[in-house]
């Protein structure tokens, strides 16, 4: 099992994970992790002008039509990371996205946190999602997974195609409550330059922060002629 920064989960009081409570991370994803996970795209070939905008845990039933709208003001294209539980609720908005022309990705069946998950489990789960993703994109939620499970999963296909694994340059935060909406704003600001693989999240915990960065975020680089496209592999 490798270490990466986690997320989501506040660590206990005194442990090696303090650094990492409340509203403190990795926003941007240092070389050394990167080095840790070999196989998992992290990079996206460097351009200048673009940027690739990624959502976790939808889709939602209310947020994730809003982003969508919000999307399609900027011309925008991003890459959707379903958990397939909630594309079985809500088919008719995992349809939506992909009409718009929009990416999707597998972030298993029930967002399973792979370094407590065992290896069959994980991956069974990922393949339940797969019959409901249509996707060769796998992200792991929390960004959580062994190196056994990323082995597995690499010898396996989905969507009848060898998986990609995708992780990210820039963690939004948005799902740190305690972190206030300009302050995940202004640090993001800060760090993107071009060619970022961003993560933000379509969910309820993550709405006040999302909601608030992503509309700012797409009026300024979209004014200073940056393009959103799509992770496709």
């Amino acid at each position: 099992m490798t270490f990466i920064a986690p997320h989501y989960i506040k660590a206990k009081k005194r442990s090696f994970f303090s650094f990492f409570k409340q509203d403190r991370f990795l926003i941007k994803t240092p070389w050394w992790i990167k080095k840790l996970y070999p196989g998992c795209l992290w990079d996206m070939e460097k351009q200048e002008k673009v940027i690739y905008l990624t959502f976790d845990d939808g889709p939602h039933p209310s947020i994730t039509p809003w982003l969508l709208q919000l999307l399609d003001k900027y011309n925008a294209k991003a890459t959707f990371f379903c958990i397939g539980d909630n594309v079985v609720k809500y088919p008719d908005v995992y349809q939506q996205i992909m009409a718009m022309g929009h990416a999707v990705g597998n972030h298993t069946q029930h967002h399973l946190n792979g370094w407590k998950t065992k290896d069959i489990d994980y991956l069974q789960d990922i393949q339940v999602a797969g019959m409901h993703i249509a996707s060769p994109l796998f992200r792991p939620p929390y960004g959580r997974i062994s190196r056994s499970q990323i082995k597995k999963l690499s010898a396996s296909t989905l969507d009848n195609k060898a998986p990609t694994i995708v992780m990210w340059n820039i963690l939004a935060g948005d799902w740190v409550q305690e972190l206030s909406p300009e302050k995940c704003y202004q640090r993001l600001r800060k760090k993107i330059k071009g060619g970022e693989i961003i993560v933000f999240h379509d969910s309820e915990k993550a709405w006040e922060r999302m909601s608030f960065a992503l509309p700012k975020l797409l009026a300024v680089y979209s004014k200073q002629g940056f393009s959103f496209q799509t992770i496709r592999k």
